[in-house]
């Protein structure tokens, strides 16, 4: 199910888009402002955001430049401001569509869908944000509340085959075999722990609560998830 995380002030807009959207079978987040808006997206899997660009605390415009910087994630802006240059502004600041205000709920529908579609076909992204983990894996560079934090090869590696397999849990063999499959060295079940506390160390606030790597007791570990 995606999960569409709705930016806009007007409370009775907001719910009344939450719900036509709800059944249709989207997974939705609402958000009155800027800051809710970012607080959502970064605590959540987030598909696409639908964001007003008149908000009270800060422009959307500003918030979709901001999480351009570190997020690929589709966004539609649904806003009043309707010129030309209004529209190419909201283009230029990131956005993937745009749709002024008043506006068709079928219409609308529909974009979200060919947006997704879009989304859906891109099986290889090379950026993925989770919480305050931001990781670049063209890059090989991995950021928590806006730092680096340095890892080894195999603590990268290991975090990559995670997060990129973040629906589903796998057992330490398929660990294993995907770690031997990357770069052809021989990892045992001694190090793959070893590998898992010191990458636990590094990236947990408290690695004693385990809200990124979770262990799945007689399986394996999976990445943490709102669902």
């Amino acid at each position: 199910m995606a999960r569409i995380l709705i930016v806009e002030d007007d409370r009775l807009l907001n719910e009344g888009l939450a719900y036509a959207l709800g059944n249709e079978n989207y997974d939705i987040l609402s958000a009155f402002s800027s800051e809710e808006g970012l607080i959502a997206y970064r605590g959540h899997e987030v598909h696409l955001i639908i964001l007003d660009i008149n908000l009270p605390d800060k422009s959307g415009m500003e918030l979709c430049k901001e999480i351009r910087q570190i997020s690929t994630v589709p966004i539609l802006f649904l806003t009043a401001k309707d010129t030309e240059q209004d529209m190419i502004a909201g283009f230029e600041s990131g956005a993937d569509d745009y749709i002024a205000k008043p506006f068709s709920m079928a219409v609308l529908s529909q974009r979200i869908k060919a947006i997704l579609r879009r989304g859906g076909r891109e099986e290889n992204p090379q950026l993925f944000s989770y919480k305050d983990l931001i990781i670049h894996y063209d890059k090989m560079k991995v950021y928590k509340h806006n730092r680096e934090i340095k890892l080894t090869t195999t603590e990268f590696k290991l975090l990559t085959i995670l997060s990129r397999h973040n629906k589903m849990v796998l057992t330490r063999q398929m660990i294993l075999e995907k770690l031997w499959d990357l770069d052809g060295i021989f990892v045992d079940e001694n190090t793959l722990s070893v590998n898992i506390k010191r990458l636990r160390n590094k990236i947990e606030d408290d690695p004693k609560q385990n809200v990124y790597i979770k262990t799945v007791f007689g399986i394996g570990y999976t990445w943490g998830s709102e669902g």
